[in-house]
Order: structure tokens, then sequence, then C-alpha cells
């Protein structure tokens, strides 16, 4: 869902004739900070809150191959969260019906079995027409990067852009990831 004052803001202070949701370029100039998600335990998730800080976005699913990799995300939490670095766990259904749960399930493996203590989503859809206005935006700004299976990790800049994508088969804790989140950590 697109924040309506993060989108009024960009709309007053973007250039005469400048479309937020159409940028004459092609490209969206909205950011990843416009958007939120209803959070597992109620209420919403605004990245707008997180504005100016690194974004780790990843779709989630408690019975998938790469379940385990949430205390590989727990890790990163940990070592980087002081620094500024915000993880969200967005579940979703979409890859193999491997989040079929509701949000006790949910809660009960990433909190409860892997200890997860960073925001987790309520599940979403994200891939296709009908994904989350998030993922549908990352698709547009990254259409050969969009999820193809769970633990897709979308990793957004300190400037709400997309600085870096990482597939499933990529662990949270490998170095690739851990040097894209400290890049973006030192950016200005």
């Amino acid at each position: 869902m697109i924040d309506r004052r993060t989108l009024i803001v960009a709309a007053l202070a973007a250039p005469a004739g400048w479309c937020p949701l159409r940028a004459q370029t092609g490209m969206s100039r909205i950011t990843a900070y416009a958007f939120s998600f209803p959070a597992l335990a109620g209420g919403d998730i605004r990245l707008a809150d997180h504005a100016g800080h690194p974004l780790l976005i990843v779709n989630t699913a408690s019975l998938c191959g790469f379940t385990p990799q949430y205390a590989g995300l727990q890790q990163l939490w940990t070592e980087f969260h002081d620094r500024g670095l915000v993880i969200i766990g967005v579940p979703s259904n979409d890859f193999g019906g491997q989040e079929p749960g509701g949000e006790t399930e949910i809660a009960e493996t990433a909190q409860h079995q892997y200890g997860v203590t960073f925001p987790i989503a309520a599940k979403a859809v994200v891939k296709g027409p009908n994904a989350h206005p998030f993922y549908r935006w990352a698709a547009e700004a990254r259409p050969k990067d969009v999820p193809r299976w769970n633990f897709h990790k979308y990793l957004i800049g300190r400037n709400g852009y997309i600085a870096d994508v990482f597939p499933e088969s990529v662990e949270p804790t490998d170095t690739r990831i851990k040097t894209a989140i400290a890049r973006t950590l030192t950016a200005a």
C-alpha cells in the first residue's frame, strides 16, 4: 500500500508537470518508503518509518527447504540492526503452497522455532498482477530480478531504491549480502 503522505510530499517536491506515479522517463520515482505491509500481529509496517535506513525485504515461507534461512536473517538483524538495517519478512504462499497457515502458524515458525525478532508482515502475494504494491514496484524497477521462490531478498538502499537483489539460493550470511549491506550502511 502506498503511504499517502509520502506520495503527497513527492508530488509537491517534484518539478512542475512531473507525475510521481509515472515519471516522464518511464521509471517510477516512487521509493520503497512509499509502501507499507500489514503486520503479522496487527497494525502496519510502514516503510516510511524507516526512511534513510537500508531495508532487506524477504519473502518467506514456513514449510520451505529454505526456511532455515530465518536463522541467518536473524543473525543479520543482530549484527546490523544497531547500525540501521531493517529486515522485514513477508510470508507468501505463492511458491509451492509452502505458507499455508495463518498468523499463529507463521509466528510459531518464525518467532518460536527460529527466534526471529525482526518485523514480520502478514501473508502477502509477491508475484503476478495481484502482488502487493511493493512487489509490483520492485518488479517494474528490476524485471529480471523478481522472486522465483521463497526467501528472495531485496536490499533497499538509504535512498529508497533497490541497491541489490539476492535469490533464494544465497544464504543471508553470505559474504555478498553482508558486503552489500555494509556498503548501503555507509552510503550517504
